[in-house]
């Protein structure tokens, strides 16, 4: 596990959002392209690397889980969450968004 990965999802507290901002972050995230893209390796330190400076500039941002069947997927989805802090906003098939509000300047404002 990448030693960042571990101080967010250890000491930044995760906020619980409300369905209503949960929906906002779907439609944000409808038009965006994946960003991350995870093969056979699964979430190897080099994905995990990649998934948190993605998230420190992005916030919101699209997953794509390939070559793996429904559990994989879900293993893999629930590794990323778990290591990076971010929370699961939707998985739609081998795509996945997630979402982790940066802590000093956030982009996406939750209402």
């Amino acid at each position: 596990m990448h030693p960042k990965a571990w101080i967010h999802a250890s000491i930044i507290p995760v906020m619980q959002l409300t369905e209503r901002q949960r929906k906002n972050l779907r439609r944000l995230g409808h038009g965006l392209k994946p960003i991350i893209f995870v093969g056979q390796a699964g979430a190897s330190a080099a994905v995990l690397q990649e998934l948190e400076q993605s998230l420190a500039h992005h916030e919101l941002l699209k997953v794509n889980i390939r070559g793996a069947n429904r559990t994989d997927r879900d293993a893999t989805i629930s590794a990323l969450v778990s290591a990076s802090g971010a929370q699961l906003i939707q998985k739609i098939g081998n795509m996945a968004l997630l979402y982790r509000q940066h802590p000093e300047a956030p982009k996406i404002k939750l209402s």
